[in-house]
């Protein structure tokens, strides 16, 4: 059976109070709303019950963080991309913040099972004092159990139109880019965390965010094999390649809880989920 799944998610600040309000069509669903930080800031659990996507399925995400209002957004483990026959499976995600909103974007990791044909898509509009903070996390088979990624596609896109674009296609079978020290390099894990703002940072600001995540990388297992750039005035970028999934979570929680101090001055608390 092919699932064609929709979320539409809206986050309203009332009375002081970020609300989260949503439509859906198909196994696509939040949990409870959370509020450990207290009412300004709204935590969800989103959910795809099946569990995986097969060719054909769709998911299609809409988050609309209206001005003023703070949301994060996680899932409960991976999403999981299984294989086909031919046809595509793809998850679009789009998320828009008017002024003044922030929004945490903080999936687990995608999951490519061996001849797999997956599009990760991810599209980000940003109003001028909105910021949001997020990551996108892939594995390529699954290391661990010896079930490796030697045949199948994956398509990625991040885009922020008109300021940032992430976009690169990975055939299993191109062992010039699987392997070579100028592609890959055999690692297995491809990990990015951004800080995005709807209008430039100040440089203070910018090296600070900078210099957080160099300091984090500096003596990490990860070392060698991680970059931290700004594209743009308004981006802040982390990218890390990783043998498995787990050394650069690591690394990027820990990035993500020193960047949510610095710029928001909030506390570094992880999701309740991610300790279950």
């Amino acid at each position: 059976m092919v699932w064609h799944a929709q979320l539409d998610l809206r986050y309203r600040l009332e009375s002081g109070r970020t609300v989260a309000r949503h439509v859906h069509n198909g196994p696509l669903r939040i949990l409870q709303s959370l509020y450990p930080e207290g009412d300004a800031t709204c935590h969800n659990v989103l959910v795809h019950p099946p569990g995986g996507l097969v060719g054909g399925d769709t998911l299609s995400i809409t988050v609309h963080a209206e001005a003023g209002s703070h949301a994060l957004i996680t899932t409960p483990g991976a999403t999981r991309f299984y294989r086909s026959e031919g046809p595509w499976a793809t998850q679009h995600s789009r998320l828009t913040l008017d002024d003044g909103a922030r929004l945490e974007w903080l999936p687990l990791e995608a999951i490519c099972y061996d001849a797999c044909q997956a599009r990760n898509q991810l599209q980000l509009q940003l109003a001028p004092s909105a910021e949001c903070m997020g990551w996108d996390i892939t594995a390529l088979g699954l290391p661990h159990a010896n079930l490796p990624f030697t045949r199948g596609q994956l398509e990625q896109h991040i885009e922020i139109p008109d300021v940032w674009l992430e976009r690169g296609r990975i055939d299993a079978q191109d062992q010039r880019l699987m392997q070579s020290p100028a592609g890959l390099d055999g690692q297995r894990c491809l990990a990015t965390l951004f800080f995005a703002s709807g209008s430039p940072l100040t440089r203070p600001r910018k090296e600070a965010l900078l210099d957080i995540a160099r300091h984090a990388t500096e003596g990490h297992p990860l070392a060698r094999s991680v970059g931290t750039t700004s594209p743009n005035p308004r981006v802040v970028v982390v990218r890390a390649l990783a043998p498995t999934v787990e050394p650069a979570m690591q690394l990027l929680r820990g990035i993500r809880r020193a960047w949510r101090a610095e710029a928001w001055a909030l506390s570094a608390a992880d999701p309740r989920i991610w300790s279950m």
